[in-house]
C-alpha cells in the first residue's frame, strides 16, 4: 500500500531574518523543526536563481 505524504512549499526568502530577507540561518532550522512536528515529510523550495 502506497503511503501519503505532505509537505509545503514555502521560499527561502519567506523566512525571518536580520537581514530583511529569508536565508538558511536559524529561523530556517526553527521551520524545519515545525516542519517535523506538523508530520510534513516535504519542503519544497522553488530556484534560488534566475532561471
Amino acid at each position: 500500500m502506497n503511503k501519503r505524504t505532505s509537505g509545503i512549499l514555502l521560499h527561502i526568502t519567506s523566512l525571518p531574518s536580520p537581514h530583511g530577507i529569508g536565508d538558511f540561518g536559524p529561523s530556517s532550522y526553527e521551520f524545519v523543526d515545525f516542519l517535523k512536528k506538523s508530520k510534513q515529510t516535504y519542503w519544497q523550495v522553488l530556484p534560488l536563481n534566475p532561471t
